[in-house]
């Protein structure tokens, strides 16, 4: 998809009235049987106008490499050039446009803007050989130029001046609606203000003794429970009945999924209220030691790890470690007992690959995908959410793991999506802008 300036270089050059009628007069006075103007950069070069006769198959907003192009050459140098026959030409016989698009008759010349730079090219191009060194056509060519470039200059002072004046009533309308406000608001204003202050002292200092809570008051008990049921396991396992040991069996397991919970829990909030402290690092080795670290896990599974170069970001470092251990130990969980486990992780750098990215920014794209046995993609989005823990087995998940990630990304200011089929396995893309 075209980028929004050069939707607007197409639109602009589309307002120009007389355009289509400067193109006829081109193959009519020429006998070439295609001619266009092209917005050419440094690395584009997009069809703005285009008359084609002869079936060369562009339209308006189509693309061709610019490397391929002759008028990648006249944008280094903008000067026009002619070929009345590529075969006989001293120049350009043996050049790649011509052999590329089959054309034995050229003419380019650039077009400039009223500030003197460059915006493209005004051409014509035919399979069949033309004369067209004669000094009326070269003539035609360069009026014909300078009448777009003065038209396109026109256009785009209008938009700019139509810009700015909606920028400046979007201004003024901004700066009354906010006087009115105040004005209304007055001392209520600032008593909400102080109401919320107080709210936030508040829930900080509940979040507080939430943490206290959490990582003493509940974990005593339970590091007492886990030692009665080690020391009944060891001791008096033999003396239990049927009933007895399965009643002691989902108390351990109980225990145990109240034990991940709580911890699930602390990271979540940790992740929220940590100091951000942003780093360049390299994300080769804080994959290296989130799989050394999840060695007990996979141990005695077999496990195939493909980590690509992943390069280094700029990262809250122990919130990223989180992110990885989460991602690839959700991998772990939920491998397919029919297969050896794969388990990808690839990088790339890449930008508006989705609506919800700028299309002006670029992102380090982050993948792990592996081959378990996935997820059905109508939760692609519910997957995220608080406790959604989307396989039923009771040890696998807290159902906090993925919620725990997906803040971690918005805490870089990024943006994660998933994708699972069942029996196939899953895939996380996460982006993140690059500074």
């Amino acid at each position: 998809m075209l980028e929004d300036n050069f939707k607007q270089d197409i639109i602009n050059i589309g307002n120009i009235s007389i355009v289509p009628n400067l193109l006829n007069v081109i193959c009519q006075t020429t006998g070439m049987g295609f001619a266009a103007i092209a917005r050419v950069t440094e690395d584009r070069w997009i069809t703005c106008s285009v008359q084609d006769n002869v079936l060369f198959g562009l339209k308006p907003g189509d693309e061709l490499q610019i490397k391929t192009t002759i008028c990648d050459e006249i944008r280094q140098n903008p000067k026009p050039v002619i070929i009345d026959n590529v075969s006989e030409d001293k120049d350009y016989h043996d050049h790649h446009t011509p052999a590329m698009y089959k054309l034995q008759s050229y003419i380019s010349v650039p077009i400039m803007r009223q500030d003197g730079s460059f915006y493209g090219t005004l051409c014509a191009i035919d399979p069949k050989p033309n004369n067209l060194k004669e000094f009326k056509i070269s003539e035609m060519f360069n009026l014909f130029a300078e009448l777009i470039s003065f038209h396109l200059d026109g256009i785009e002072q209008t938009l700019e001046s139509k810009k700015a004046l909606q920028e400046k009533t979007h201004l003024l309308e901004k700066t009354q609606v906010k006087k009115d406000e105040a004005e209304r608001l007055n001392s209520d204003f600032k008593k909400k203000l102080i109401e919320k202050n107080l709210s936030l002292e508040k829930m900080n200092s509940e979040l507080e003794a939430f943490n206290y809570i959490s990582s003493h008051d509940l974990q005593e008990p339970l590091r007492k429970i886990q030692l009665f049921t080690d020391t009944i396991e060891r001791e008096e396992a033999r003396n239990l009945s049927e009933k007895g040991k399965t009643a002691f069996h989902k108390i351990k397991t109980s225990a145990f999924r109240m034990q991940n919970l709580i911890n699930d829990l602390l990271i979540y909030s940790k992740t929220k209220f940590d100091d951000r402290k942003f780093e360049i690092k390299d994300l080769n080795t804080i994959a290296k030691d989130v799989i050394e670290d999840l060695t007990n896990e996979f141990e005695n599974k077999n496990v195939i790890f493909d980590i690509k170069d992943l390069g280094k970001l700029s990262v809250i470092e122990f919130q990223f470690r989180q992110l990885l251990y989460n991602l690839i130990n959700n991998s772990l969980k939920f491998a397919s007992p029919d297969r050896d486990l794969i388990i990808t992780v690839s990088a790339e750098i890449t930008n508006g690959e989705l609506d919800k990215l700028s299309p002006f920014t670029k992102y380090h794209k982050i993948t792990i995908s592996d081959n378990g046995i996935g997820f059905d993609p109508l939760y692609s989005d519910k997957i995220f959410g608080l406790f959604q823990a989307l396989h039923t087995k009771p040890l696998k998940s807290t159902g906090i793991g993925l919620t725990i990630v997906k803040r971690i990304v918005e805490n870089h200011n990024g943006f994660i999506k998933a994708k699972g089929a069942l029996n196939q396995g899953a895939k996380f893309e996460i982006f993140i802008p690059v500074e």
